[in-house]
């Protein structure tokens, strides 16, 4: 029996930076009941906090998930409330390599956009997040901005060159998230195998971008059992099916 489920947020969860709906928050706090869960993400705390947390009931069982914000580049576990144990922040020379880079990389691949929502280019300290249509977009345009990646792959190409040392990960619907080197959602199981003491086999990732240069893809390579959703409701069906062999 696995002792713990692993989930991606934003397209598998819920929508790109939305909260969770009232079926996902009645499926989690029944797994929560059954199982260990964990949540990594390319988002940054707070995003945690206003999509899931805050539609869960601020009980005990919180006590029984753990956050890991920014690609697992942060780790947060709740004891009356939530305290952060690790952070793998970057130095301020790493973000000003980073964004320079992202800036030409964007700049010739050809694929900026007339209007945007808000920031571009975000610093969440251990990750700096690229969001093509900007950090507020709506997500009807994100949707229809690069349904299958391919200006992202072009991009992310280009910053592969360019940005040797470091993890650069596709994310989200429009998103490019970098991290220090290793540091990505396969750390972020390590640590969840080290500091919950459960063994990766004994744990399950459920995520909307396990194919290669997505973001969630690093998990392939942990031993975890890896399966790939298309969008929230089939995360639903998954939830159900845990559940269901996890209490017969």
């Amino acid at each position: 029996m696995k002792k713990l489920i692993v989930f991606d947020l934003d397209g598998t969860l819920a929508p790109s930076k939305s909260p969770i709906d009232d079926e996902m928050a009645a499926l989690l706090t029944t797994l929560l009941g059954v199982v260990k869960v964990a949540i990594i993400s390319g988002g940054g705390y707070p995003q945690f906090q206003t999509q899931v947390v805050a539609h869960l009931p601020q009980d005990d069982r919180l006590k029984d998930l753990s956050l890991l914000p920014t690609c697992g580049t942060r780790f947060y576990q709740y004891n009356g409330d939530w305290q952060l144990l690790y952070a793998e922040n970057f130095t301020d020379a790493e973000k000003a390599t980073i964004i320079g880079a992202l800036q030409k990389a964007v700049a010739a691949s050809g694929f900026q956009v007339q209007q945007t929502w808000g920031e571009t280019i975000e610093d969440r300290g251990s990750q700096i997040t690229y969001s093509a249509l900007g950090q507020q977009a709506p997500l009807d345009a994100k949707e229809k901005w690069d349904p299958d990646f391919a200006k992202r792959k072009a991009i992310k190409a280009s910053l592969d060159t360019m940005l040797p040392n470091f993890s650069v990960n596709m994310g989200g619907t429009t998103s490019i998230d970098v991290t220090k080197p290793g540091i990505d959602k396969a750390y972020g199981i390590r640590k969840l195998r080290d500091i919950l003491g459960i063994a990766i086999s004994d744990m399950i990732y459920v995520g909307d971008a396990l194919f290669p240069g997505g973001n969630d893809y690093p998990a392939r390579g942990t031993g975890a059992v890896c399966i790939q959703v298309r969008d929230p409701d089939e995360t639903k069906r998954v939830i159900e099916t845990v559940v269901a062999c996890l209490t017969e």
